[in-house]
């Protein structure tokens, strides 16, 4: 899967990903009124509110970038009716040819662990047939159990060509209160990096490994050192945007052949409509918004890069 992703990165000259993270305040309100006018103010009509506003999303992009990343969460508090919409969202993404990353950070043992991989990323098997459930191509892994909560993924990504991005050092502020602690004199995340490395190389594409890790854009230092410790390891990367994280910062992620990172950016996109920079769009164009968001973000990221080669 990795290959497809890198595929899919070269065809359209873009090593982004768009975050679908929906909160309903994004939602134009023109969507949510139809909605709710067809479902009632229930979680059923807030969950089609977020697939219709997805939709949009997905069309204006889709010809733009590679893949997207769907953040669970947003759509579990919706309950079932958000789960559902979530699975609509990840179907219809793969049928635009784009490559799916389930942000869903599972992290458990045995055969807990084998099931949410099985769930997302394999088949299960009912009766006499195999079926796939979330079907996405990559998730999201949170190490903290050690290779009993990873390996059950490796092995359903070695089964299914498919991929998973295991946190190393996250973005968020307070990451440091345990991934920045030294362990034999290194910083947590460089031993969980040499893990990755590890199950890495079990799980090969051509070039790169299916087993990829996250790495916030908010460090870039530490992000420079761990592109150098894991140099066949993909790097997902949030915080870029609205996190603080700058294109600028981001040219260490990647390897000298342009590739070996993708960066992230949720509501910069998908809520593009309400900045500033953008609101010329409106709300009801506010798919056209997060196209042209899509095209800023592209430009930025590969002048960064290209100055790097210079």
């Amino acid at each position: 899967m990795i290959n497809k992703l890198i595929d899919n990165i070269v065809k359209t000259n873009a090593p982004i990903v768009v975050g679908l993270d929906p909160m309903l305040n994004y939602i134009p309100s023109y969507i949510q009124k139809i909605s709710f006018e067809q479902y009632g103010e229930t979680l059923k009509g807030a969950a089609e509110a977020i697939w219709t506003y997805n939709k949009g999303i997905i069309d204006a992009t889709y010809d733009l970038i590679p893949a997207v990343k769907p953040q669970i969460a947003m759509y579990e508090q919706f309950g079932i009716e958000g789960i559902i919409a979530f699975h609509k969202t990840c179907e219809y993404a793969k049928q635009r040819g784009l490559v799916v990353i389930g942000d869903i950070k599972r992290g458990d043992i045995g055969s807990t662990s084998t099931a949410y991989a099985v769930g997302h990323l394999g088949h299960v098997m009912v009766g006499s047939q195999k079926l796939a459930a979330f079907d996405e191509d990559f998730v999201t892994v949170n190490p903290y159990l050690g290779t009993d909560g990873v390996k059950p993924f490796v092995d359903v990504c070695k089964e299914e060509n498919k991929g998973i991005f295991v946190l190393v050092k996250t973005s968020n502020p307070s990451s440091g209160e345990f991934q920045d602690q030294l362990v034999d004199g290194k910083p947590l995340y460089e031993l969980v990096a040499s893990k990755v490395v590890e199950w890495g190389n079990e799980c090969m594409g051509d070039t790169y490994s299916n087993v990829g890790c996250v790495v916030g854009a908010t460090y870039p230092e530490m992000g420079k050192v761990l592109r150098k410790l894991m140099p066949k390891t993909y790097i997902l990367v949030p915080g870029y945007g609205a996190q603080g994280g700058k294109a600028e910062d981001l040219v260490h992620y990647f390897n000298n052949d342009g590739l070996g990172a993708i960066v992230n950016s949720s509501r910069g996109i998908i809520a593009a409509y309400k900045q500033d920079k953008y609101s010329k769009f409106g709300e009801e164009h506010y798919a056209d918004a997060s196209r042209q968001a899509v095209i800023d973000m592209i430009e930025d990221i590969n002048g960064a890069l290209g100055k790097m080669t210079k």
